[in-house]
């Protein structure tokens, strides 16, 4: 599985390159954001650093853009394009099914809806340049440096605690009382094993 291809590049780099986006992008944006509110600030869903729609945003731009590798000035208004779309899917998504958007674009000048801005959309092309021609570069170099079968162990580790949290900020936002479902459990089970 690790090792078939996709669009040139094999499935363990894009899912190492997906982790490291989702927690550099975490990273970033956290960092960004608690210099913009005075205070350490999560951008994360979950608790952990990770954001997913970094390690997603990145890898699909990786994919779609370096075949234009060559021509900059596509690179860039593809990326900022698509990126945009993306935030714009991402964001409609997030209102429809968590009934909340996690930024806000509503105060900056030629926004959408609050989803997607001018703004966000320039710096998008520029994110999709640093990807293509400088990071991805970075990225790959780091994946190669840990050898594959511990870099694997790692992925599954870091997928399994990205997962355990996530079902646990999804329990809390879908108010979903663990103890209350499992008390009920445990007492359809002792009703059905008393028969």
């Amino acid at each position: 599985m690790w090792t078939k291809e996709l669009l040139g590049t094999d499935v363990y780099h894009l899912v190492a390159a997906f982790a490291i986006y989702s927690i550099m992008g975490w990273f970033v944006e956290s960092v960004y954001m608690s210099f913009c509110n005075k205070k350490l600030t999560n951008r994360g869903f979950a608790r952990g650093p990770f954001c997913p729609i970094y390690g997603f945003g990145a890898v699909i731009g990786y994919l779609i853009l370096n075949p234009f590798r060559s021509h900059r000035m596509a690179v860039y208004l593809i990326g900022a394009a698509s990126a945009t779309i993306f935030e714009f899917i991402v964001g409609k998504g997030m209102i429809r099914f968590l009934g909340d958007l996690w930024w806000d674009y509503n105060e900056k000048p030629f926004n959408y809806k609050g989803i997607i801005c001018l703004e966000s959309t320039i710096a998008w092309g520029f994110y999709a340049l640093g990807v293509v021609y400088f990071v991805q570069g970075a990225v790959n170099s780091v994946i190669d440096r840990v050898n594959e079968k511990w870099g694997i162990r790692m992925l599954i580790g870091i997928f399994l605690i990205v997962t355990v949290d996530y079902i646990v900020q999804l329990l809390k936002v879908f108010h979903v009382d663990v103890k209350e479902k499992r008390e009920r459990f445990l007492a359809y089970c002792a009703s059905f094993l008393g028969r």
